[in-house]
């Protein structure tokens, strides 16, 4: 029973993860853009929270909303001033622009909220679920992140708007011929992308401490998810970051949580040797 709790636990975790990923997935497949920088979109999420939390005793689930509208400006912002004039370009131009802004934020973050370490408490305790006892913050967390995630993939798959991203994701001068602002299109889709990274910052800082540099620990474990799950594959990396929530929870069981953390390196090396087109990618 204890090691099914683990399993179930890497599970919730893992829920919360496909949103980070998913948010980095999109924005990689419109722009063909690494945004390194993305893991502090989330930490700045993360922060909102805390600081409506900390200000004004907003409750945690309430500052989601602001916390995703605050970073899909600033994602707007950042890829009408900076990241377009890198799209199309050599792929290390993007990754030196946006490891800069990713230096930057931390940055920004140490100065106004030092080192250390910051949560916000919600939720406390734990519930039995069909003789499991779960933890409610996670429990809470991976249905809001289930529902970002899943409204995510309706809003892609039905709206218009959404066949607009898919379209210029598969071929942006064609989805340009057919009439498509595709620089419109990048404008939202790096503002969504960001916006994704603030739900699972809001939700992180609930379940665990979180400081400036916490950005660059996630922004590995997302990569270990596109891989595992494949690139450019909303479903595959849903599945992936389940399987790495499930792998960190299990590593942590049966040896230590500082040898958890190396498990999406691990994964990262494994599947690039084993399948380098993950779950449900297809070779490029």
């Amino acid at each position: 029973m204890d090691l099914l709790q683990v399993v179930v636990s890497g599970v919730l975790l893992g829920g919360v993860y496909a949103v980070f990923a998913a948010g980095l997935n999109l924005i990689f497949g419109v722009m063909r853009v690494i945004n390194l920088g993305h893991g502090e979109l989330m930490m700045l999420g993360a922060y909102v929270t805390f600081g409506l939390f900390s200000w004004a005793d907003v409750n945690p689930l309430v500052s989601i909303p602001v916390s995703m509208a605050a970073m899909f400006a600033l994602g707007v912002v950042l890829q009408g001033a900076l990241v377009e004039r890198v799209v199309s370009q050599p792929l290390l131009s993007s990754l030196l622009l946006t490891f800069g802004l990713s230096t930057l934020f931390q940055g920004v973050a140490l100065n106004l909220w030092t080192s250390n370490f910051r949560s916000v408490p919600y939720l406390s305790g734990s519930v039995e679920v069909l003789g499991i006892n779960l933890s409610k913050t996670r429990l809470v967390a991976f249905g809001i992140a289930v529902a970002v995630t899943g409204a995510t993939y309706a809003f892609l798959r039905f709206s218009t708007f959404g066949k607009a991203i898919r379209a210029t994701s598969q071929n942006a001068e064609v989805a340009q011929v057919c009439g498509i602002d595709v620089a419109r299109v990048r404008l939202v889709t790096f503002g969504i992308g960001s916006a994704l990274a603030a739900v699972s910052g809001s939700l992180i800082v609930m379940m665990f401490s979180v400081g400036p540099e916490i950005g660059r620990t996630f922004i590995a474990k997302a990569f270990a998810i596109i891989v595992l799950g494949g690139l450019g594959s909303f479903v595959g990396a849903f599945l992936g970051a389940l399987t790495l929530g499930v792998a960190e929870t299990l590593a942590a069981y049966w040896t230590d949580t500082q040898l958890a953390e190396g498990v999406s390196y691990a994964v990262l090396v494994l599947v690039l040797l084993l399948r380098p087109a993950g779950f449900f990618g297809t070779e490029e």
